[in-house]
């Protein structure tokens, strides 16, 4: 059957039928190929994503190989990707440090002692300080996340500063 040059890929009719007739001829390629572990039904449908996408580019006549090629491909990168998920997962991380188990045990010890200080904290003074040491945020958008004054911000942020520096000998922020 003669196809007319002006058969576009881009015509629901027409893509359905490409999806229909190579479907299932691309997932057992696929499939027979690389195997399951892979998903081909996924690069299946990719490839016909990419075909959709490019359909203005892409002759009937020219879909078949189009899809075949672009599906081939994405198996091959993902095979390249699970081997360096693989290679990743054979490093092992370094089970030592350069630290010594004093100053280990003293972070520890420090930590815990930070916490329950923390804790220790009026909430408003705790949401505030965390809200501007650990996220990061200015005073300014606190003020409108709390619905209070920039100066009323910066008085919890400072007092409970104040405290920790009080309860825990060289506490510093930067």
């Amino acid at each position: 059957m003669q196809k007319d040059i002006n058969d576009n890929i881009c015509d629901e009719t027409i893509f359905s039928s490409v999806f229909n007739k190579y479907s299932k001829d691309l997932h057992d390629f696929l499939y027979y190929k690389f195997g399951e572990a892979f998903n081909p039904k996924d690069k299946v449908q990719d490839a016909f994503i990419k075909l959709w996408q490019n359909c203005s580019k892409v002759s009937p006549n020219k879909a078949k190989s189009f899809l075949f090629t672009v599906a081939n491909n994405l198996m091959l990168n993902e095979i390249k990707h699970q081997k360096v998920v693989l290679k990743y997962q054979q490093v092992n991380p370094k089970h030592y440090t350069n630290e010594t188990p004093e100053f280990i045990l003293e972070k520890e010890q420090f930590l815990e002692r930070y916490k329950k200080v923390l804790t220790s904290l009026s909430e408003e003074q705790r949401v505030a300080f965390l809200l501007n040491k650990v996220e990061g945020k200015k005073h300014n958008e606190i003020a409108e996340m709390l619905g209070i004054t920039k100066k009323v911000v910066e008085y919890r942020i400072y007092g409970a500063f104040k405290i920790l520096k009080t309860e825990l000998e060289g506490f510093k922020i930067k």
